[in-house]
């Protein structure tokens, strides 16, 4: 009983470990290839602002706030495009991410600030990669 339960607690913090590895390869991907290509920003997503303003601003509600609008609007334009795709499982993996940190983000937000604006900073970049990707599908 006591070796299933150690093997079932390891196997899901080695999950949780690929999990946030995987994510972080992701979005490192994805930056080193938009640097490379120099990939223009879409002025219709204030993900690129929220990360400007995250070194600077004290109240990062307003910030959370325009991420999951622009995430939801980026959500809501893959689920009812009928040109895209359903999606990667890079793309699955990164919404996942995002959700992720948003629930880190509500619980850690004022205990620590700082983890919570790199929680927020994920998640900007979440949204700048799923905007990229969506561009690309589209051909915008």
């Amino acid at each position: 009983m006591l070796a299933s339960i150690l093997i079932i607690a390891f196997s899901a913090v080695l999950f949780v470990y690929w999990f946030r590895a995987t994510c972080g390869l992701l979005l490192r991907n994805h930056a080193e290839q938009s640097a490379a290509a120099s990939i223009p920003a879409s002025d219709q997503f204030s993900y690129q602002q929220v990360q400007m303003m995250l070194k600077t601003e004290l109240e990062l509600g307003s910030l959370h706030r325009q991420l999951n609008h622009d995430f939801r609007v980026l959500t809501y334009l893959r689920q009812h495009a009928a040109t895209l795709e359903s999606g990667s499982l890079e793309d699955r993996l990164l919404i996942l991410d995002y959700r992720i940190m948003q629930w880190y983000f509500r619980l850690i937000n004022t205990a620590l600030p700082t983890q919570a604006r790199n929680a927020l900073s994920e998640m900007a970049t979440v949204v700048g990669v799923l905007a990229y990707r969506l561009g690309t599908q589209t051909g915008a």
